[in-house]
């Protein structure tokens, strides 16, 4: 076989691993694990004087080139270390100079920094969810010191990993989605030059995957997602987003070290990064290959070949020889165990028992009893014999596995080894035992050095953690290679034997803990209950999963510290809510976020509350219910504890602002808060899952009792905060108010040469600017509530001023423009308030009032007889009688031709039970025919159905006959000699009615109409006392003193016009 002795400077590989491996081997056999089944051992091997020599050589080695910070009680010096090696060998001091300087000249090693980064804690939240999908960049930084001591007092920076090590020297972790405690659990390989120089860098970063606004707006509601909303749309889309980094120097670090490093923030904004856990070892590896591939060099396959020939060896001895040698060497050097298949395929195919004499059939049964020992020693250890840092190490155990599987079929192994069991169960024996052995081996790991139950409770919380991620281990990659070549279930098997161990230590010290719980100890017995149902979860993928467990009901044993984790979890989220609002300037996140840095803070607080419940699962239907009612009614204080501290918050920042506009700012922003809080608080029930937990304690609690406890709190908080809502925008409101009423002041007093259009500008800007200003600082709930409140208080206004300008067309004309566009402003094109909001019975009557505030006199003229031609069309009682006519007009003459037939059953007015009736015609308004005199028919005497049978002629122009309220005024009145004449009542035919006018056709046969009499309103008619009101016009009074005194004729009668 060839070797590398003819190079000065290089130790044979071959042999200096060999070296390796028997040190390995004699320190395993130092320390035998606990009740380990008898095996028979391999051949004990004696060091030859090459052997030692090389041994010291390698010891000189690794002191020559040792790595890391020295533990506390190790030696320091090297020197030390030398003198201690030279006595322990008794090599004399020329021959250790000698040998010294020839290690110093051998080639340096390669240094390595075996980094495993196991997991992180109390990490941002970066997503809108409140998680984050973290996963971690690390590397080596070459060349370049920390100085000033620890790397984090420099200046921070948010990329060091991508800015400053190269690519192909990056390495990267999977992404965990959806977490702020993500569990990775990988090992690299980092190579460095110089341990003086060289600093490793993690990098955490949350994967952001590229989503539009709109959907991360519909992720909103597990809600720390407002400010990440925000920013992200000022940054890349599909940027990944910082979320801490460690920083450390080589130099700084042991030979090993296991510790939880706190994450170093970019800025200050977040101090508070949360922890990653990592674990390092500084390694060395040697340049060129140290292992054997199995083959030999074409020297020693010569020699091997003409021995064979000479000596006349069959294939069969040639084969067997082979075996011997490789099984015995495989136990002390490492080479790959499939080079054992060729040699024990040839003697399966060539065996013939007696061909082998009786002392070459102990050596062949001995070399079978010694690799299934060794093998079996391996497999109990695989963990670490096998560990997964190494990219091959599952390649290697199934190799080794299907060599055991083959040699135990052979032929030969069957008749040589008869009594040996099955190998399935002698694997599975080995399994057993490896994983008790490395259950205490682990747990002596985590023996606290200071004993205590804190400590106690974290070694145990190590060591369950440590169980999880060797379940994982075994679930992922061990179980598919025993099950395919064995057809064991490590999996099943490894979580049986660890739940037993687990169960017995954490029921140990929860007895000792005891009924009172501190919140330091409650702290450590939450995260041991996580590890726990985390540990249980993988039940489901075991074999064991019907089965009865240790682990079964765990949860009890953590009842005492359930109020602990309550009150801890409140007082948490009391104190960040306290720090968010403290640190809160009130100032809106944004365009599309309108709230502020503490609402968001708020958002991802519950988000944890409602993870902290997700997480307690408690299994108890009864007592699940109360702590859900417990985490509800801390829920709701919170958000009531927020109001009173915001508010104050702003209180304090306005103090000392000169500027009003400031202030409203902020009180914008609070109102903001609240209805996001609201927002939140309303999700309480799908967070914590009140449904499911109304199905599990369907049957324990009275029905209603549910909806009446969990229900009941939600709706006094939100009620709460509906009312601090309220009142804020009330606040708001009342800000404006002031203006509105005084621009509507303004508006009532501008000069009459000021077009209305004008005169309503200022108070249209001051409200364009004030509400603009409200909808971009208020959210739309707030900004339409705001809008409510406004519309309200502004009719209230102009009621008040319509009022007080009853007898000024002109105000009234402005104030009716005014309310027009008042309208639309608070519409603003269906952004505003909706019609049905606007159109109230407030509005609708101050538009009446208006519109005939701001007609003319003789618009309002008109309006009267439509209102009277109205009644006319609506009244069908004959109470005051009927009067009966024919009208029509000819255009071609421009007449209007009326044949004023009869009255019937008119009322009795003179004292003999009788009346003496004639009809006076008129057409209205007068302004409309101001050159048409009255007509008059003759008196009948004492007639209460008088036949008059007269006829009329009126030349009109048809233009002001087909106007509105144009109509033929039929007054009937009871003659009197002595005196006024008596009222006997009105009918009105409207004139755009009678045929002629209606059409452009001559009127053929003219039908009779007939009208019942009515009476003016006897409570007076509002347009009546609008013109009264104008003092200044003759035309309005006139007609009004006309009306009146027929009101008044009207009113001596006991009858009642009809309805």
């Amino acid at each position: 076989m060839a070797t590398l002795l003819s190079h000065p400077q290089q130790r044979p590989p071959f042999l200096r691993q060999a070296i390796k491996i028997r040190r390995r081997r004699v320190r395993d056999l130092q320390d035998p694990p606990p009740q380990m089944a008898p095996e028979i051992q391999p051949p004990s091997h004696h060091f030859s004087p090459e052997q030692r020599a090389l041994l010291y050589e390698d010891a000189l080695y690794t002191v020559l080139h040792r790595l890391g910070h020295p533990e506390p009680n190790h030696v320091t010096e090297a020197s030390e270390l030398l003198r201690y090696l030279q006595e322990a060998f008794h090599v004399e001091p020329e021959e250790h100079q000698q040998t010294l300087q020839r290690v110093r000249e051998l080639e340096k090693p390669i240094f390595c920094l075996k980094a495993t980064v196991k997991q992180a804690k109390g990490i941002l939240g970066k997503d809108v969810s409140g998680f984050s999908d973290p996963y971690c960049l690390l590397g080596i930084e070459q060349g370049v010191g920390v100085p000033g001591g620890s790397p984090g007092s420099r200046h921070r920076q948010k990329a060091v990993v991508r800015h400053t090590i190269p690519e192909e020297e990056t390495h990267r972790t999977q992404v965990i989605t959806q977490t702020l405690n993500p569990v990775w659990d990988e090992t690299f390989i980092l190579e460095f030059e110089d341990i003086t120089n060289a600093s490793f860098h993690l990098d955490m970063w949350d994967l952001d995957t590229v989503e539009s606004v709109r959907q991360k707006l519909g992720e909103l509601t597990d809600l720390h997602g407002l400010r990440r909303i925000f920013k992200e749309a000022r940054k890349d889309k599909g940027q990944d987003d910082f979320l801490g980094n460690v920083v450390l120097r080589l130099q700084d670090l042991r030979c090993r070290e296991d510790q939880w490093y706190p994450l170093e923030p970019r800025t200050e904004t977040y101090p508070d990064r949360g922890q990653c856990h990592l674990q390092f070892q500084l390694i060395h590896k040697r340049a060129g290959s140290t292992s054997w591939d199995g083959s030999l060099s074409p020297q020693a396959a010569t020699v091997l070949f003409l021995h064979a020939t000479q000596k006349d060896l069959s294939d069969f001895h040639q084969s067997m020889a082979q075996w011997l040698a490789y099984s015995r060497l495989y136990q002390s050097l490492e080479f790959p165990s499939s080079c054992l298949l060729h040699p024990i395929t040839s003697i399966e195919y060539q065996w013939i028992q007696g061909r082998l004499k009786a002392e070459q059939q102990e050596e062949l049964a001995a070399s079978f009893s010694s690799l299934l020992t060794y093998g079996l020693s391996l497999i109990r250890r695989f963990r670490s014999v096998f560990p997964l840092s190494v990219s091959d190490s599952p390649a290697r155990l199934q190799s080794l596995l299907r060599v055991l599987v083959q040699m135990c079929k052979m032929k030969a192994f069957g008749e040589l080894c008869p009594n040996t069991a099955p190998l399935p169960q002698l694997v599975t024996e080995a399994l057993q035992t490896g994983t008790t052995e490395w259950f205490h081996l682990k747990q002596q790991h985590h023996q606290p050095m200071v004993q205590g139950i804190p400590e106690a409770g974290k070694a145990l919380l190590g060591l369950v953690q440590d169980v999880i991620g060797d379940l994982h281990q075994c679930q992922r990659t061990w179980d598919k290679i025993f099950h395919n070549t064995l057809k064991i279930h490590l999996f099943s098997m490894a979580f049986r034997e660890l739940q037993w161990l687990v169960a017995k230590r954490v029921q140990d010290h929860t007895t000792v803990v005891g009924d009172v719980v501190s919140p330091e100890m409650g702290e450590s017995l939450f995260q041991l209950y996580i590890s726990l149902k985390e540990l249980c979860q993988l039940r489901m993928s075991s074999s064991e999963r019907d089965g009865v467990l240790a682990l079964d009901n765990f949860h009890r044993w953590f009842q005492p510290a359930i109020p602990s984790w309550l009150q801890k979890t409140y007082n948490e989220a009391l104190a960040r809510v306290q720090r968010a609002v403290q640190m809160d300037e009130l100032v809106p996140l944004g365009e599309l976020t309108k709230h502020s840095t503490s609402a968001v803070d708020l958002s991802t607080c519950f988000a944890q509350i409602s993870h902290t419940a997700r997480q307690l699962d408690w299994p108890d239907p009864e007592e699940a219910f109360m702590i859900t009612v417990k985490f509800v009614e801390d829920t709701c204080r919170l958000a009531l504890v927020y109001c009173s501290l915001i508010k104050a918050r702003a209180r304090e920042l306005s103090s000392g602002q000169k500027d009003q506009g400031q202030a409203a700012n902020m009180l914008c922003v609070v109102v903001n808060d609240m209805e996001q809080l609201r927002l939140v608080i309303g999700k309480l029930p799908a967070q914590l899952a009140w449904e499911a937990l109304e199905q599990r304690v369907g049957a324990v609690l009275e029905q209603g009792q549910l909806q009446n406890t969990l229900h009941a709190q939600l709706q006094s908080a939100l009620a709460g905060l509906g009312h601090e809502i309220r009142t804020g925008v009330r606040t708001l409101a009342e800000q404006l108010e002031v203006g509105i009423a005084k621009h509507i002041q303004k508006l009532v007093g501008v000069r009459e040469s000021v077009l209305p259009e004008d005169a309503i500008l200022p108070l249209m800007k001051f409200l364009e600017v004030e509400l603009c200003y409200m909808n971009t600082n208020l959210v739309q709930e707030n900004f339409s509530s705001l809008l409510t409140l406004l519309w309200t208080h502004t009719l209230t206004v102009l009621v008040e001023a319509a009022a007080s300008q009853r007898s000024s067309s002109l105000a009234s004309n402005r104030l009716k423009i005014a309310l027009q566009n008042l309208e639309i402003c608070f519409h603003a094109e269906g952004c505003g308030l909706p019609p049905k909001a606007l159109h109230t019975a407030t509005f609708q009557a101050l538009q009446r009032d208006l519109e005939l505030q701001a007609a003319s006199s003789r618009e309002l003229i008109r309006k009267y007889f439509c209102s009277r031609i109205q009644q006319q069309a609506e009244t069908t009682s004959e109470e005051l009688g009927a009067v009966t006519v024919k009208a029509s007009y000819r255009a071609s003459e421009q007449k209007l031709r009326v044949e004023l037939l009869s009255a019937s059953s008119l009322l009795p007015l003179d004292s003999n039970g009788s009346s003496d009736p004639f009809v006076q015609l008129t057409l209205e308004p007068r302004h409309e025919f101001p050159e048409l005199a009255a007509r008059e028919t003759q008196k009948h005497k004492k007639d209460l159905h008088p036949l008059f049978d007269e006829t009329f002629e009126f030349l009109v122009p048809a233009e002001p006959c087909r106007k509105a309220g144009a109509c033929l005024l039929l007054t009937v009145l009871d003659y009197d000699t002595l005196g006024a004449d008596d009222l006997e009542g009105e009918a009105f035919l409207p004139l755009r009615e009678v045929p002629g006018l209606s059409g452009s056709e001559e009127p053929g046969e003219v039908p009779q109409t007939r009208l019942p009499l009515t009476y003016p309103a006897p409570n007076g008619d509002p347009i009546l006392q609008l013109l009264e009101g104008r003092k200044g016009d003759r035309e309005a009074q006139v007609f009004v003193r006309l009306r009146r005194h027929r009101a008044k004729q009207a009113s001596q009668h006991a009858l009642r016009p009809a309805p």
